[in-house]
């Protein structure tokens, strides 16, 4: 059966409180017969030496000190046992105890409870006598040996010296603290449960407090799994959970993002897929039913090879984005002149520069490193200069600029031209993002390829970015490390050694 974490949540709770009420009690229950009994031994032991110093304000302390045993002395005078017994009488009654004068033999000679008192046959076990006289503050819980029929708390004193003349015993009864027990038990079981019943309450309240958001959270994932991208989960607080909801909330803005660049995704690759298609199989079939002359299919065949190789074009940048952004391509970082790759780029593209009758500036080359691929960065910058002279004007102009920042470099590309609308620059970066007002009529390109330059300068180490006034300029820029992680560390323990030197 399936716990819901409420029910695990307040059961942990309960049986919690309820072992801890109990190890309390326990605890409680201990100190507090501790302290009954240390008070009972001083109030009792008090009560005992009051008892013990009666004898010698009312004997001849002549007999005392001579040893004389107490029941003697009691027999040959019957008015001192009266008095005496009328002593430890107001002693009893004052104290609320029983006090007892035994003979050295453990017989009992003066009860405070009077003459046939339920006292008057016993007899102190010797065992006792012995344990009260070798300690002179004897006190304990119990029935002295079997003499008492109940268990009573009992303090015992000598009277006189040596193995002494008697004994004087003064006890309690056990039963106040089975009372105060019980008041002490009905106390703590009604606090126990008020406290229980408290703690239930608090522990529902506080439960359905944490559980409502994960309730709601579990809502939302249910309707995400069923395809509703929209779901959003309330935040409240800046809690555990609350952090978890706005975690949710990130996810799920992103998977609304993901399912949204999907949608788009699928819809631009039909698009660009069916342009060219379509072109194609109207030329053939125009060619095939006659409708283009034989004298011009040369010329509609070279246009049939240039849509086949936007189609091998756009496939293949389809693939190096899986590959890429799969984590399939493998980053030969090393370091490398940066333009060693703009020279290379631009050389190669010498005919087109040429036929787009295009100025070059900037191209003045001065050794600048950095560590990267250099089959990456040669696409990034293959891809930038492709898209400046798609998009700039006859005559117009493309500059090269390398600026070494810090541990960074920056490679800027920049064109003249209609540059790109204000509102277009977040997007540019974007899978098929294409802005045919900015761009003019030229619709060569895919929107592939400033995504790849974004992922291959992320792989890179780099960040890239674009700047543009709409009808002056646009200019792509991008950063790459100077040194890698080993030759950064080689060149700062260089730096401390020389300031060691």
């Amino acid at each position: 059966m399936r716990k819901s974490i409420s029910t695990m949540y307040f059961t942990t709770t309960a049986v919690l409180l309820i072992a801890s009420i109990l190890v309390m009690g326990l605890i409680q229950m201990y100190l507090v017969m501790e302290y009954f009994a240390g008070e009972r031994e001083e109030a009792l032991g008090g009560v005992a030496d009051l008892a013990a110093s009666q004898p010698q304000g009312l004997a001849p302390e002549e007999a005392l000190a001579q040893g004389s045993a107490l029941r003697q002395a009691l027999a040959d005078r019957p008015e001192l046992a009266e008095k005496l017994r009328q002593s430890i009488a107001l002693i009893s009654r004052t104290s609320s105890t029983v006090v007892m004068f035994v003979s050295a033999d453990g017989r009992l000679l003066l009860c405070s409870e009077g003459p046939g008192c339920v006292h008057e046959e016993i007899t102190i076990p010797e065992s006792v006598l012995a344990e009260v006289r070798a300690d002179p503050n004897w006190f304990e819980l119990g029935t002295l040996g079997g003499a008492l029929e109940k268990s009573c708390y009992t303090a015992a004193r000598t009277l006189g010296e040596g193995d002494g003349i008697g004994y004087v015993f003064a006890s309690d009864t056990s039963e106040a603290l089975g009372v105060f027990f019980g008041d002490m038990f009905s106390s703590f079981v009604l606090s126990a449960g008020m406290m229980l019943l408290i703690s239930s309450i608090l522990s529902i309240l506080f439960t359905n407090r944490l559980t409502g958001p994960l309730r709601r959270i579990a809502e939302a994932a249910r309707r995400f799994g069923n395809g509703d991208f929209s779901v959003r989960v309330p935040v409240a607080g800046d809690d555990e959970v609350a952090q978890l909801a706005v975690t949710f909330n990130a996810m799920a803005r992103n998977l609304e993002a993901i399912d949204s660049s999907r949608s788009s995704f699928m819809g631009n690759i039909a698009h660009e897929l069916r342009t060219p298609m379509t072109t194609i199989k109207g030329f053939i079939d125009g060619m095939l039913d006659g409708t283009i002359p034989p004298e011009l299919q040369q010329h509609y065949l070279s246009l049939v090879s240039q849509e086949v190789g936007r189609l091998a074009r756009l496939t293949q940048n389809m693939l190096d984005i899986t590959k890429l952004e799969a984590g399939e391509y493998q980053v030969n970082a090393r370091s490398y002149d940066v333009w060693e790759t703009l020279t290379s780029v631009v050389f190669a593209a010498e005919q087109r520069i040429e036929e787009a009758g295009v100025e070059i500036q900037g191209l003045a080359p001065t050794r600048t490193p950095v560590y990267a691929d250099p089959d990456l960065v040669y696409q990034v910058v293959y891809n930038l200069l492709d898209n400046a002279l798609k998009f700039t004007p006859k005559g117009g102009e493309i500059r090269l600029g390398v600026q070494k920042n810090g541990g960074e470099v920056t490679v800027s590309i920049h064109n003249t031209g209609a540059g790109i609308a204000a509102d277009s620059l977040p997007f540019v970066f974007d899978r098929f993002y294409k802005e045919d007002k900015s761009r003019g009529l030229n619709t060569r390109g895919s929107g592939l390829g400033l995504h790849i330059c974004k992922v291959l300068v992320g792989l890179s180490g780099g960040k890239i970015w674009a700047e543009s006034t709409e009808g002056e300029f646009c200019r792509f820029s991008f950063t790459l490390p100077c040194n890698g992680p080993d030759e950064g560390k080689n060149k700062k323990h260089r730096k401390n050694d020389s300031q060691v030197s």
